[in-house]
């Protein structure tokens, strides 16, 4: 009787060991950022993109709700974009920057303690602050030449984004290392725009003009409680 009551106290014990807690943090990395293109007609050639390298970062709140699971909410400055592929003509150089206020919400799911690894998965809510385009002489000429065949594809061309609002979905793999001055969390991530930058009825140019985003981002985490 009296190993059932202390087995009973030991389990009872066992499970007080784990408290939720609150975790602040800020993070910084690369973004490799391109725009999934196609048209509503295909009369035109394939606007091709490639990876745009820029920057994100911003700040992190995680709540630790139960062993294993919890959520992170984090409010980040994003730069994505799209830099064009130019297969026929390299001496071209085109690329449109869009910098984004992202709001992820992120089931985060951990194995471990001091070494854990994570997956982080959820919505994300962007709205864009301001674009930049940019292109080089050579194009720039070819442009104002009135030269361009008509299967070239150019109404990306000298336009700015229609819509302001972007949405999609997030996730991410990662590690996290638990030190006494805080933890390190070292996460790959990508992203999926459900949303489309530019106009995308029957009439319009673009059927599909969405966000495509890997990231990599270090994240520095201490408790609050």
């Amino acid at each position: 009787m009296l190993l059932v009551i202390l087995c009973f106290f030991s389990v009872k014990a066992q499970k007080k060991q784990f408290e939720p807690e609150w975790n602040i943090g800020v993070g910084f990395g690369p973004t490799f950022s391109s725009v999934d293109f196609q048209k509503t007609t295909t009369r035109s050639n394939r606007l091709q993109t490639q990876n745009l390298q820029q920057y994100a970062g911003g700040l992190a709140v995680r709540y630790i709700s139960e062993k294993s699971l919890g959520f992170i909410v984090e409010l980040n400055y994003s730069q994505q974009g799209w830099d064009q592929y130019f297969q026929d003509h390299p001496e071209y150089e085109h690329s449109h920057k869009l910098n984004y206020l992202e709001l992820p919400i992120l089931t985060h799911i951990y194995f471990g303690n001091k070494v854990r690894f994570f997956i982080n998965l959820g919505p994300k809510l962007s709205f864009l602050l301001n674009e930049k385009e940019e292109m080089n002489q050579t194009l720039s000429d070819y442009l104002s030449s009135g030269q361009l065949p008509e299967s070239n594809t150019t109404y990306q061309y000298y336009r700015m984004a229609d819509k302001k609002i972007d949405y999609g979905i997030m996730g991410g793999l990662g590690l996290e290392f638990k030190t006494g001055i805080g933890s390190f969390a070292l996460e790959g991530r990508y992203s999926f725009g459900l949303g489309d930058i530019y106009n995308n009825k029957k009439s319009d140019y673009f059927s599909r003009s969405a966000n495509r985003v890997i990231s990599a981002k270090l994240t520095y985490y201490i408790k609050l409680f």
